[in-house]
């Protein structure tokens, strides 16, 4: 599946938004997802399927100063 995440092109084997925070490593961090336009709660992202070309925004918190 094609999908564009933070503005870059990916071809990656997933099916939800589950999988792609987990494909890019951040499975429990504090993470915010944007996909398609709406905003979802991490309770929705095993339970909401991407589609082919999405555009999603993955939005993660570090720590520094």
């Amino acid at each position: 599946m094609n999908l564009i995440v933070n503005g870059n092109e990916y071809q990656l084997d997933v099916v939800t938004i589950q999988d792609v925070v987990v494909h890019f490593g951040l499975a429990g961090k504090p993470v915010v997802v944007e996909a398609g336009g709406t905003v979802y709660a991490s309770e929705q992202w095993a339970t909401t399927a991407v589609q082919d070309h999405m555009r999603i925004e993955l939005v993660h918190f570090v720590g520094g100063g």
